[in-house]
């Protein structure tokens, strides 16, 4: 599923679904979390889920100084009655320089 020659957005394997990381272009760590968090919603809703399935999300971050304008806008987002484990690291660098935040989320169909 939105697949090309180097990998898939979406893997679905039984019942749980697999992102991708996710990165969005943005000014500012808040607007690209917010954006890569809309596109979160739209992936899984292609895969027939959505974020209250959550069981897990990896998150990296350019600079542990934006972790918390990163957690107000996944605050807000994420499901509180099903929040997933998590885990947030510190990544010197992503695939651009552009890039300060990278989301992938594995959930339940």
């Amino acid at each position: 599923m939105d697949s090309n020659q180097r990998m898939s957005q979406i893997v679905i394997n039984g019942d749980t679904v697999y992102l991708a990381g996710q990165v969005a272009k943005g000014e500012s760590v808040t607007a690209q979390t917010s954006g890569i968090l809309a596109q979160i919603d739209e992936l899984l809703a292609k895969a027939g889920t959505d974020k209250s399935k959550l069981i897990s999300a990896t998150i990296w971050l350019c600079s542990m100084d934006d972790f918390a304008d990163m957690n107000a806008v996944w605050d807000a987002w994420v499901d509180p009655a099903n929040v997933p484990a998590r885990a947030c690291v510190e990544s010197p660098r992503l695939a651009t320089p552009e890039f300060q935040v990278e989301i992938m989320v594995i959930a339940a169909k």
